[in-house]
């Protein structure tokens, strides 16, 4: 072989080895946004009142911004405030940092400081404090695995886990339960 083919020779392979580096390092296209990654609807400062299968008030919400995705049909929300009412034509309010409401609307996520206070005027007013909560309206139930503190007239409790049923009233903490005192003054 001729030093002319030689030089051929390692000129293909200089052009081949460059083609594949430059194929195998080159910039992926620009990601165009799909569809379901935009909300299909959006509301602003709105209020909403959601009905039970009887047609009563199962709570009113109010947020300054709610986002509805096509993709999986579930809804985002800002700083939104559930009022739930309590049967004597008082209501709870439940605040967050942000919601998440499932496509079938059948469980809310609520999260980022969590406070949920009873109607001011009870005898006993509660105040409950949390970092996370998953509401299920339609069992009439909530629960978090995070820690929740109660702060109510002479006491203060304090758990991780904790279920709550809206019909009975009753509230179970699953673990590291605390209690304490704290007086009236």
């Amino acid at each position: 072989m001729s030093w002319r083919g030689i030089v051929i020779l390692l000129l293909i392979v200089g052009a081949a080895a460059s083609g594949w580096a430059v194929w195998k390092h080159r910039q992926p296209p620009p990601r165009v946004a799909a569809a379901n990654d935009r909300p299909d609807y959006v509301l602003r400062d709105f209020e909403l009142i959601a009905l039970n299968a009887e047609g009563k008030e199962s709570f009113t919400l109010r947020a300054p911004t709610l986002e509805r995705r096509p993709g999986d049909e579930t809804m985002s929300l800002t700083t939104p405030l559930f009022l739930v009412p309590n049967g004597d034509g008082k209501y709870w309010e439940i605040r967050s940092k942000t919601g998440w409401v499932s496509a079938d609307q059948k469980e809310i996520r609520l999260s980022g400081e969590v406070k949920a206070n009873s109607p001011p005027d009870d005898l006993r007013p509660i105040t409950m404090n949390t970092g996370r909560l998953s509401v299920f309206p339609r069992q009439n139930r909530a629960a978090t695995d995070d820690v929740v503190t109660i702060v109510q007239p002479g006491s203060i409790l304090r758990g991780r886990g904790f279920a709550v049923s809206t019909t009975t009233k009753r509230y179970v903490f699953r673990s590291e339960v605390q209690s304490r005192y704290a007086p009236n003054r």
